[in-house]
């Protein structure tokens, strides 16, 4: 009933702050009769501020546009690359026409962004997006509003929320060969959670988990959000917070946590500080101040706008986060999409590198929470393992602002850089090996002498007792004298060793060439080989 009621006042008041916008108007242009009456600028100030606390704040857009990339303009397409009941994964395609900037562009390494579900929509990490384009290739996770989920998907569990992590990591893993992911708050858990079910699967897992701010342990300092959770019992959450979505929605009758309640949540943490930004605002519009003011008007249009949770989601992250804390005790269970229920565990991770970052002054989640991660990860190496601390920041300057652009992202950038780089060095030599253990196994049947003459199924270092080289069952002579060239490139190698046995050719004088032009075309952003026709166009990244 709660919802409803709520309803009814938005549809009150929404009138009255359309009539005080376009009052502030009148009031602060000087040019107006009204403009110019004694205290016509106070007056405008109250009328703008009373439109502020009365507007409904719709979702906000990304508006990325364009960026620059070492003094080169770069245009940015916003587009869905997958699109989910309850997710769209977002992608910000970059284009360019200078061949040195779209050459640079395309050798940088996809980046995941796994922005939270709890509360505010993906656009809250909008600096965090329009800093990672600089150097890498950026996806986001973009969660919907519940109320406007018809009721026909079903519901929207945690392990929903890690089964679709898992499906956009293998999606990146399908177009560049492996991608890095980063999380930011409340998704470090989920994500922690996918990474660690495709380890103990056995499936190739990111090359980089960057968590910043989550609640990985919720003991350890706990804050407000942390202390409300284990003082409440669940059934007072499911009770007191768990409305169904009016009728004037898609979503009629599912089962949500509101936004709104949501919102005043956020407010009731830091009241003060939010009546005295509201107070400035006010007198910055009195002295004039527009730049101010629309700092004021930008953060609070983030700020304001909320979504609505899916309850099962909500109630399920509440108890096995903050609860339970399943995820430290090692007895979280998750429920794959075939129905299965597969234990959550991280010590399976060995294969990816792992990052976390907390601020100084974060008062969401406490410090040691994110770190907590290295003590659950105990399958990754020390050397492959890194933390952040950032002095005088918050929550939200992690990830947003001038420290977040000075002082996180150069050590994110540099983190994925570096293991990047590793991890296709050892992608590449394992492969490499592998051709070469190929080549020089014999073959059961094969006959030839040691020239490749005869029958034509022997090479140069056959022998004339009957053994030859694997892989010249599927590839001619002139094809397989090019893995000489391992000791110079082995990346060059791999890929024409893959191509030859896989696509068998006619023996011409020109294989060889081919071979070595079709290897580069091969390659994907990670090293991994990849058909040339997975590319989009010739000018963007």
């Amino acid at each position: 009933m709660l919802y409803q009621i709520y309803e009814a006042q938005r549809s009150l008041i929404e009138p009255f702050a359309d009539m005080a916008d376009a009052a502030a108007k009148l009031y602060g242009n000087p040019h107006t009769m009204l403009g110019q009456m004694p205290l016509a600028q106070r007056v405008s100030a109250a009328y703008a501020l009373f439109h502020r606390l009365g507007k409904d704040y719709e979702k906000p857009e990304f508006g990325i546009r364009s960026i620059d990339v070492a003094g080169v303009h770069v245009a940015i397409d916003e587009r869905i690359e997958m699109d989910r009941p309850f997710c769209q994964l977002r992608r910000f395609k970059r284009f360019t026409d200078d061949p040195a900037t779209l050459a640079t562009l395309k050798g940088q390494p996809p980046v995941l962004i796994v922005a939270p579900l709890s509360g505010h929509y993906a656009t809250l990490l909008r600096d965090t997006v329009r800093t990672m384009l600089e150097g890498h290739k950026v996806y986001i996770t973009d969660w919907k509003n519940a109320r406007t989920v018809p009721l026909s998907e079903g519901e929207f569990h945690l392990d929903d929320y890690v089964n679709y992590v898992q499906d956009f990591i293998r999606h990146l893993q399908s177009v560049y060969g492996n991608c890095h992911i980063i999380s930011v708050c409340q998704p470090t858990v989920p994500v922690l959670a996918a990474v660690s079910l495709m380890a103990s699967r056995g499936e190739k897992t990111p090359i980089t988990m960057t968590m910043m701010g989550g609640p990985i342990d919720a003991r350890k300092s706990p804050t407000a959000v942390n202390t409300l959770a284990v003082q409440r019992s669940h059934e007072w959450f499911e009770n007191n917070v768990i409305y169904r979505v009016p009728p004037n929605y898609p979503g009629a009758g599912r089962r949500v946590y509101p936004g709104f309640l949501q919102h005043a949540g956020f407010m009731a943490m830091n009241p003060d500080r939010h009546a005295n930004s509201h107070y400035d605002y006010f007198k910055d519009l009195i002295k004039g101040d527009e730049s101010s003011a629309d700092t004021h008007r930008k953060f609070y249009d983030e700020y304001n706008a909320v979504l609505d949770m899916d309850a099962d989601y909500y109630l399920e992250t509440i108890k096995t986060v903050f609860q339970e804390f399943k995820l430290v005790y090692g007895t979280w269970d998750v429920r794959s999409p075939k129905g299965k229920l597969e234990r959550v565990q991280p010590q399976d991770i060995t294969r990816t590198a792992l990052l976390t970052i907390e601020g100084e002054l974060d008062d969401i989640s406490g410090s040691g929470q994110t770190r907590a991660a290295h003590g659950l990860c105990t399958g990754i190496a020390p050397d492959h393992q890194g933390h952040l601390e950032v002095k005088g920041a918050g929550h939200y300057g992690i990830f947003s602002g001038r420290r977040w652009r000075t002082t996180v992202y150069p050590r994110v950038k540099a983190f994925i850089a570096e293991h990047a780089s590793a991890d296709i060095h050892a992608e590449d030599l394992a492969r490499t090996q592998a051709a070469v253990s190929k080549l020089r196994k014999p073959r059961p049947n094969g006959a030839g002498n040691g020239n490749g003459a005869g029958n034509g199924k022997g090479v140069g270092n056959g022998a004339s007792n009957g053994q030859g080289d694997l892989l010249t069952q599927a590839a001619p002579a002139e094809e397989v004298a090019l893995p000489v060239a391992v000791t110079v490139e082995p990346i060059e190698m791999a890929a024409v060793a893959t191509e030859a046995v896989t696509q068998p050719q006619a023996p011409t004088a020109a294989a060889p060439a081919r071979a070595r032009r079709a290897a580069p075309a091969t390659r994907g952003a990670a090293g991994k080989a990849r058909p040339a026709s997975g590319r989009r166009g010739t000018r963007a990244s």
